[in-house]
């Protein structure tokens, strides 16, 4: 049976498989990049008392958590065209899709762990004389960062996994690149299983990192 798979054949089709995992790697790093930075901006909002901040960011939140990646792919490369007056490149959406939606979950992971630092840190900051916004960022902010990198890892494996779905509106990553080699070629099985192969050096790359980023925060 395996006598049958064309395994060597898979090595003439790796060029158009590197442009596929280049498109997946910069897509999810700077999707991911825009998402931290919006998780960050909505999660301290999602903990504002400012009514209208909380509103804002908690509607954001639930909007993107409450919808399918595809269909957030689908709106944002057909509808949003229509609403802004602009064409978006399939790159340029794919990046806006990942940061959207990796940035919803990051706030939440923001959110609860900010919320799980003891209330007596903030009274403490306040009673050597910061301010609040000087008490969240030198003593509230780092001891939460670092119960943040755990999910954060799995919420970028996740997001990488995600790009794979950005094929519906054409972006070239690596299964939109796999899915066009094996429709010429007819040799399905093996590109799909190179394809998983490369989505699994990716993953196990960054949990090797973020291993070690767990372990140096730690000491």
């Amino acid at each position: 049976m395996l006598g049958r798979f064309d395994w060597a054949g898979v090595i003439d089709f790796l060029p158009e498989l590197g442009i596929g995992l280049y498109y997946t790697l910069l897509i999810s790093v700077l999707g991911l990049l825009i998402g931290f930075i919006l998780g960050a901006i909505f999660g301290i909002g999602r903990i504002s008392k400012n009514k209208l901040v909380y509103g804002l960011s908690t509607v954001y939140v639930e909007v993107i958590r409450g919808t399918p990646v595809l269909v957030q792919a689908i709106w944002i490369f057909f509808a949003l065209p229509l609403i802004i007056g602009q064409n978006l490149g399939s790159i340029t959406a794919g990046v806006i899709v990942i940061a959207l939606n990796s940035g919803a979950y990051i706030a939440e992971i923001v959110r609860g762990a900010v919320d799980s630092i003891e209330k007596g840190q903030m009274e403490a900051g306040r009673s050597l004389g910061l301010n609040q916004s000087q008490t969240m960022r030198y003593i509230v902010w780092p001891q939460a960062f670092k119960r943040m990198v755990p999910p954060l890892g799995n919420q970028f494996i996740i997001s990488i996994k995600d790009t794979s779905l950005l094929s519906v509106i054409l972006v070239p990553e690596l299964i939109f690149q796999g899915r066009l080699i094996a429709a010429n070629h007819f040799n399905a099985v093996e590109i799909y299983t190179t394809v998983a192969l490369f989505y699994l050096a990716i993953t196990l790359s960054l949990s090797v990192v973020l291993r070690f980023v767990e372990r140096r925060l730690a000491t």
